[in-house]
C-alpha cells in the first residue's frame, strides 16, 4: 500500500481524527497480542522490527547483523520469514534460483542470496526448520508484533528522516500499535540516517535506558553514478529515499516513478519508463529489493547499499552475549 500523506502530518488532521477510533482499538488489540507468551525456539532468536507499518530498512539490518554473527563471531544465521507478498504458507527453506518473488515475497529472495531462508507463517514451525537446516542462530526479519516465537533480543529499525509519521495507530496514521506498548518488548533501536524524526524517537530510548544503535545505507560502487543519466522508479517504503540517494551520487534523474510498496510489477509497468529512458539515451535503475520482482528477462540498472554502523564494536559484543551459554543481550 502507498502511505497516505495525512500520516506524516499533525495528529489532529481531520482525517486522523476521524479514524482515531478505529486507530485505538486496533493499536490496543495489536498491543495485547504483542504482550501474549510466545514458544520458545531451538536456538537464540534475533528479531528484527519496526515500530510502524511500511519499509524501514528492515532487510538491509537483518542482513548486516547476520554478516556480523556469521564473519565475526563465527555462527550460523539463519534468517525467518513470515515472507510478506508469498503465496507460500511454508515452513518451506528459500531457493532463489526456483523460487519467484509471487512465491515467497521480495525480501527472503534477497535474504536467501546471503545464508539460509525460511518462509513460515507459522513462526515456531519456521524456527525448527531452521535449526534443521543447521542454524545456530535465527535472524527474525519482521515480527516484532507477533507473539508466537519468544525472542532473545528484539531491536527496532527506525528510518530517522520519517520517524513514527503522526504517531497513531493504524488506520489513523502509520503505528502498529501505541508507542508506549511497544517500547516494553525492545532491547534496543536502529536508527539510520538522519532527520529530527528519528533523534526524538533516539532520545526516548535513551530515556528508557535502550540502547542506541546508529547506521547509514552507503551505496556500493558509489562512483559509477555520476553525471550518468537515469529513468528511476521503486515500489518500496518511501521511493523518495531511494531518488534522493542516486542524486546524491551525482545521477542526472531524467524521470523518477514511485510505486507502492512491494508493487508486483507488470510488463506494462516499466513500458513507458522504457521508451522515455531510450529517447532520453538514459538507463532504467531501481533497487535490490524491486528487481527481483520485476518480470522474467527484464534487465535494468540496481543501486545496491549495504548498512554500516557506525559503532559495530558495541552492537557485536551485545550480538556474542545473545549466542553465548547462558546468554544476557
Amino acid at each position: 500500500m502507498r502511505p497516505p500523506d495525512f500520516w506524516h502530518r499533525s495528529p489532529a488532521h481531520p482525517l486522523a481524527r476521524l479514524l482515531a477510533p478505529a486507530g485505538a482499538l486496533y493499536g490496543a488489540l495489536t498491543a495485547r497480542r504483542m504482550d501474549r507468551p510466545g514458544e520458545a525456539a531451538p536456538c537464540p532468536v534475533l528479531c528484527v522490527g519496526n515500530f510502524t507499518l511500511g519499509g524501514a530498512g528492515k532487510t538491509p539490518t537483518a542482513l548486516a547483523l547476520a554478516r556480523m554473527l556469521r564473519d565475526d563471531l563465527g555462527r550460523r544465521p539463519a534468517f525467518l520469514s513470515r515472507g510478506y507478498g508469498g503465496r507460500l504458507a511454508g515452513p518451506v527453506a528459500v531457493d532463489p534460483a526456483s523460487h519467484s518473488a509471487a512465491e515467497v515475497g521480495d525480501e527472503p529472495l534477497l535474504l536467501a542470496q546471503a545464508a539460509t531462508t525460511v518462509v513460515a507463517r507459522d513462526r515456531p514451525a519456521g524456527a525448527r526448520l531452521c535449526a534443521d537446516l543447521g542454524a545456530d542462530v535465527i535472524v527474525m526479519d519482521d515480527g516484532l508484533q507477533n507473539p508466537s516465537l519468544r525472542k532473545d533480543l528484539s531491536l527496532a529499525v527506525v528510518d530517522a528522516g520519517a520517524g513514527i509519521g503522526n504517531g497513531l495507530p493504524f488506520p489513523a496514521g502509520p503505528l502498529r500499535a501505541p508507542l508506549a506498548r511497544q517500547w516494553r518488548h525492545l532491547g534496543g533501536l536502529v536508527l539510520i540516517g538522519d532527520g529530527a524524526p528519528g533523534e526524538a524517537l533516539a532520545r526516548e530510548a535513551a530515556a528508557r535506558g535502550l540502547p542506541v544503535h546508529r547506521a547509514q545505507l552507503v551505496p556500493e560502487a558509489p562512483e559509477g553514478w555520476k553525471d550518468r543519466p537515469v529513468v528511476a522508479f521503486a515500489g518500496i517504503g518511501r521511493p523518495q529515499k531511494f531518488f534522493d540517494t542516486l542524486a546524491g551520487l551525482g545521477a542526472r534523474i531524467v524521470a523518477a516513478k514511485g510505486f507502492s510498496d512491494h508493487h508486483p510489477y507488470r510488463a506494462g509497468d516499466l513500458d513507458a519508463l522504457r521508451v522515455l529512458a531510450q529517447r532520453e539515451g538514459a538507463h532504467l535503475v531501481t533497487t535490490e529489493k524491486d528487481a527481483v520482482r520485476l518480470p522474467a528477462g527484464e534487465r535494468v540498472d540496481v543501486l545496491r547499499v549495504a548498512l554500516a554502523f557506525d559503532d559495530p564494536a558495541r552492537l557485536r559484543h551485545r550480538l556474542a552475549a545473545l549466542t553465548a551459554p547462558g546468554r544476557s543481550p
